[in-house]
């Protein structure tokens, strides 16, 4: 077949994608796993218990609601929006893909600004979109300045931010937030994958001006805060027309019966998850006061993680040495803009001191 070259009989790879390395993180068998951002702490006994008992009620014969009606409609009233405003996948990486084939594509270009979620150029890139990149500052927060001349240069038809910011952390304000969307030609994407941590939310930006931010999309994940992740539940709050144009590419039935059913339960345990960011802020408050007294750089973080650079020793040692002692970190020390870090997510009490405590014997 002209134009499609052959390996060992096959038919080869696009070649766009033969330079991509796929994403993952290190699964290392340790006691204490502080690599991966999940929540310490499993969802709560209630949630698990009036799962069990729905499950057991499921027609797993038929086929779930396609339109996920009542997840949406619930997810809707609790951002105060309307359910045509709301659209769930499989977790808020599909969300992104499903932007990103809807809106990306050969000719088009998406913009962000590292170090950032590498996720986000690398889904734009599997859709055949170009990427625009532009720096952050030294202390890793937006350069308005930067933003404009990516923008000015790129016409993108997204913009990413990540707020707060993975890996590094700090969220955006909103008057960053705003100025951002005034200058961006298409739309303005504000993952808030960590966003209950955080002081604000671009939420607030739709809320305050629904017609001048038409093109603000936020994207949330119930991966964190909900103690979800192995449920792999997304979603994001947008225009109608943003809604319905990730409709249209997203598979039929994608979104499970099961997983449907754990998010709108989830739901009902608000209260509960409140209580854990507040436990999961004031231990990542105790780490970020541990490092003063350590020689590392670090960071100030407004998620359930922190970014610090060891200044002694190399990152990958201090790494590996967290391992021998049973704890997992997460290496970006080779990562755009990061070079010499590790990120560390806050766990429960006693990892946390697992962490810190083996921390400080390898930097002796």
């Amino acid at each position: 077949m002209a134009g499609v070259g052959r390996t060992g009989g096959l038919p080869a790879v696009r070649p766009d994608l033969t330079a991509l390395v796929g994403y993952h993180s290190a699964q290392v068998e340790v006691d204490v796993r502080l690599n991966t951002n999940e929540s310490p702490m499993p969802p709560p006994a209630a949630w698990q218990e009036e799962l069990a008992g729905a499950v057991a009620r499921i027609d797993f014969h038929r086929y779930p609601d396609r339109e996920a009606t009542a997840l949406r409609q619930a997810l809707a009233d609790s951002h105060g929006v309307g359910v045509e405003e709301v659209f769930c996948a499989n977790g808020s990486n599909e969300v992104l893909q499903c932007l990103l084939l809807a809106y990306g594509g050969p000719g088009r270009t998406v913009a962000l600004f590292e170090p950032t979620y590498t996720l986000h150029g690398h889904i734009a890139r599997i859709t055949g979109t170009d990427v625009a990149v532009g720096p952050r500052r030294e202390d890793f927060a937006l350069d308005l300045d930067v933003v404009a001349g990516v923008v000015a240069a790129s016409d993108p038809v997204l913009t990413f931010l990540c707020s707060p910011n993975n890996p590094t952390g700090r969220a955006d304000s909103p008057a960053e937030i705003a100025a951002v969307a005034d200058q961006v030609p298409g739309l303005l994407v504000v993952d808030e994958a960590y966003g209950q941590f955080a002081p604000s939310s671009a939420l607030g930006l739709r809320a305050a001006d629904p017609g001048g931010t038409r093109h603000v999309v936020v994207v949330r994940t119930f991966s964190k805060t909900w103690s979800m992740a192995g449920a792999r539940l997304g979603y994001l709050v947008a225009d109608p027309e943003v809604v319905a144009a990730c409709e249209l590419v997203a598979l039929p039935y994608h979104l499970d019966v099961v997983t449907q059913l754990a998010g709108l339960l989830a739901l009902g345990y608000t209260d509960e998850m409140n209580e854990r960011v507040a436990t999961i802020a004031e231990e990542r408050g105790r780490i970020a006061a541990a490092f003063a007294d350590l020689p590392v750089e670090s960071w100030p973080s407004d998620a359930n993680f922190l970014l610090f650079r060891p200044v002694e020793r190399e990152a990958v040692t201090v790494w590996s040495d967290l391992v021998s002692a049973g704890v997992l970190v997460r290496d970006c020390s080779t990562w755009p803009g990061l070079t010499g870090c590790l990120r560390v997510t806050v766990g429960l009490p006693e990892e946390n001191d697992r962490f810190l405590a083996a921390l400080t014997e390898s930097l002796r």
